[in-house]
């Protein structure tokens, strides 16, 4: 017998769809924004422009960036929608056209621009050598988006050179100005690649890595050497696909595999790592020390448990349960050994760090608190020491739920965490969003901004410095 899973309600409340794009409105101020706060905070949403085709689901949402320009103890506010190919077709046909993730794929959509599926380049942002780009969570193309005005400026395809996908977690090297990224597809094969864009912005490696089977991957890490590239055991159902049928499953039989390779080596260069099965949205951070590769995430032990929670307390997307906690990994280069552990019982996701140490040893990591309730929403803003798992948390005003935040160094700064945290936060009692600047050391708010309009919950963000 089929369980009664709750409603998610991810077009409701603290996710409701806004129809408004608005430019550089300012912004009233409680408390005193730093003076060194200098840049532009950006976060994509999903976002649709039109009732969507049957069922719904939070990542089918058209790609809306919401901006704070920080700069002079002032800010200014902006929302655009990202201008794909497929939010134009449907912009001209005054309907939506494409259905999401959860229905069957229509005839009518196979000859649409970027269909079946519509590409909406609304999961993630990067910044790299200035140019800002939209990512979207299937592998699409990065989207490059003004800084100015958030406007779309087109797609990038790194001189005809990129072929495939893009996917949506790719990584700066810090130190060496690349960017790393891979590219998967659970139809089209490859199903994985693996791609380095130069600090100059040429695509100067685009390899083809095998893997057994087609899986959903969502992220990637990188250390001063290597990259890391991550393939668990979600993927379809396999009982389900025996019967013609297309449907989700997790492998619990599979042991979750770690790709490890040089920065600029090939598919023959790939040493696979097992773990136990787990899957993973979003890592933190991995970094070398002595033979190991240590990489820190949030692990979700079952995505999709035998017996589901019908509580209504579980953050869920569809049958996908979200219940993700600290975790480390330690990858033995000499033996060839996994070690792993979890770290902490606390519920967390979208962490984030201090971009400038990416891939060398953090001590902090800032991760937002997942809130009861069947719809994924953050209650809090938790500081994580990684060196003693101590952890200070800082809460928004009750019944006001908080988004991934983007660090900001302080002008001079010489410790890790001395600089700012930014976040968006959305109240659906009082129907009104606000950005939040803390000072990051202390966990403590130090601005509060009212924004002009209410903005729904999204995904992730990037603070792009104006330097």
């Amino acid at each position: 017998m089929t369980q009664a899973l709750p409603k998610t309600g991810y077009l409701e409340l603290e996710h409701t769809p806004v129809t408004r794009e608005l430019h550089g409105e300012a912004l009233p101020v409680s408390g005193e924004i730093p003076k060194d706060l200098a840049g532009l905070y950006v976060r994509n949403s999903p976002n649709p422009q039109f009732s969507p085709m049957g069922k719904y689901h939070w990542f089918d949402g058209d790609g809306m960036i919401h901006g704070l320009r920080l700069g002079d103890g002032k800010a200014t506010y902006m929302n655009r929608w990202v201008e794909t190919r497929g939010f134009a077709a449907e912009r001209e046909a005054k309907k939506a056209l494409y259905t999401g993730i959860l229905e069957p794929v229509r005839a009518e959509a196979m000859g649409l621009p970027g269909g079946p599926i519509k590409d909406t380049a609304n999961t993630d942002l990067v910044f790299h050598q200035g140019r800002l780009y939209a990512l979207w969570w299937l592998s699409g193309t990065p989207y490059e988006i003004s800084t100015k005005d958030l406007s779309t400026i087109g797609r990038q395809k790194f001189g005809g050179k990129l072929t495939g996908g893009f996917s949506a977690h790719p990584k700066v090297d810090p130190r060496t100005g690349e960017l790393v990224f891979f590219d998967h597809s659970m139809i089209r094969t490859p199903h994985l690649r693996y791609g380095v864009v130069s600090k100059e912005g040429e695509l100067v490696r685009y390899e083809a890595i095998d893997i057994p089977e087609p899986h959903i991957l969502h992220d990637m890490a990188l250390t001063e050497k290597y990259s890391i590239l991550l393939d668990f055991p979600m993927g379809w159902d396999k009982a389900r696909l025996a019967q013609g049928k297309m449907r989700i499953g997790f492998d619990r039989g599979m042991p979750s595999r770690f790709g490890i390779l040089p920065r600029l080596g090939h598919a023959a260069d790939v040493r696979w790592f097992e773990a136990e099965p787990c899957y993973m949205y979003h890592t933190i951070n991995a970094y070398e020390e002595g033979s190991e590769v240590v990489l820190i995430g949030c692990r979700v032990k079952d995505p999709i448990p035998e017996k589901q929670d019908t509580s209504g307390d579980v953050a869920r997307l569809d049958s996908i349960e979200l219940v993700p906690h600290l975790y480390e990994w330690r990858f033995d280069l000499e033996t060839g050994k996994t070690k792993e552990r979890k770290l902490d019982d606390m519920v967390t996701e979208f962490p984030r760090i201090n971009d400038a140490i990416q891939g060398t040893k953090a001590r902090y990591s800032y991760n937002p608190r997942v809130a009861k309730g069947s719809a994924l929403k953050f209650d809090a803003l938790v500081k994580y020491d990684l060196t003693n798992l101590a952890k200070t948390a800082w809460e928004p005003p009750k019944d006001t739920y908080v988004g991934e935040p983007s660090f900001a160094p302080r002008a001079g700064a010489k410790d890790e965490d001395d600089g700012y945290l930014v976040s968006f936060g959305t109240s659906a009692r009082d129907d009104a969003s606000y950005a939040y600047v803390l000072d990051a050391k202390t966990m403590t708010e130090v601005a509060r901004l009212a924004l002009p309009h209410r903005i729904p919950l999204g995904f992730h963000s990037y603070f792009c410095p104006d330097n």
